[in-house]
């Protein structure tokens, strides 16, 4: 038995330039939607060679509704929408897995290497900080993974997020399927990132029990750098949160899914 857990996102697969290109509301959206499916199926495909018997995948973009469950691969069981449960983008893992794999993510906010770029919200906030290290969605929930000692051994989307999975754990395999230069990007063909991520997929499912869950932070700081003083102010009466700046509220904890139960009520 292998439990495989997936979560996809959209802005860090091939072709995704504009935030139209990323919502469902425009017409624009079915070709990268259909992109976001082809991915994650290419991941679930190569998690099946190497030898899954279970697969969950959490749709992790915007509404949580953008996956097609019938174009994924059999026996593939796929979670939509969002609960409100602190672990969000990893929603529904525990314990039982054996490994996790990221499709289709993208660079923190802040960063260069992808016109999409941010962390969690990009019309709310500026910046995520864990521990003083600006943080992306694959820091936060690689550490969710963590927690439970489950391994993350693949993450596919753009240059730079791979290479801050590389500077996090070099044994974890990645797959870039596209670069941005300011507000530009340069893609991999989109049927060749399909091929390679199937095939890495298969290594990384592969050698899962070689790659070593993350450490845990002993304790975390975060700090949130929102876009408006206001919501800052009123994020600030979280409990156990602090306004640091007109911008800036801080909270600390030693237990991390404390961290990750804040942010589901400071994002």
């Amino acid at each position: 038995m292998m439990k495989v857990f997936i979560s996809a996102d959209i802005e860090g697969v091939s072709g995704t330039t504009t935030f139209t290109e990323a919502s469902r509301d425009e017409v624009v959206y079915q070709e990268f939607r259909d992109q976001m499916v082809r991915e994650t199926a290419a991941a679930c495909e190569g998690a099946l060679a190497a030898g899954a018997t279970e697969i969950l995948v959490k749709d992790a973009h915007g509404g949580a509704n953008n996956l097609v469950a019938a174009d994924l691969p059999r026996p593939t069981q796929l979670v939509r929408g969002w609960s409100g449960h602190p672990f969000c983008m990893v929603q529904e893992l525990d314990e039982s897995f054996d490994c996790v794999l990221f499709v289709g993510y993208h660079a923190r906010a802040g960063a260069t290497g992808n016109p999409l770029s941010h962390t969690l919200s990009s019309s709310k906030l500026h910046r995520i900080f864990l521990n003083e290290r600006s943080a992306s969605e694959f820091l936060i929930h690689y550490y969710a993974a963590a927690t439970l000692d489950v391994p993350v051994v693949l993450l596919t989307g753009d240059e730079t997020i791979c290479a801050e999975v590389y500077d996090t754990d070099p044994n974890i395999y990645t797959v870039a399927v596209k670069d941005g230069h300011g507000a530009s990007t340069v893609n991999m063909h989109p049927h060749e990132a399909v091929e390679t991520i199937r095939t890495v997929s298969e290594a990384a499912v592969s050698h899962a029990r070689e790659i070593s869950p993350g450490l845990v932070p002993e304790e975390t700081n975060l700090r949130l750098v929102y876009k408006d003083q206001k919501i800052a102010y009123r994020c600030s009466q979280y409990p156990g949160a602090i306004l640091v700046e007109p911008y800036t509220v801080g909270f600390r904890s030693t237990d991390y899914f404390e961290i990750l139960r804040a942010l589901v009520f400071l994002v």
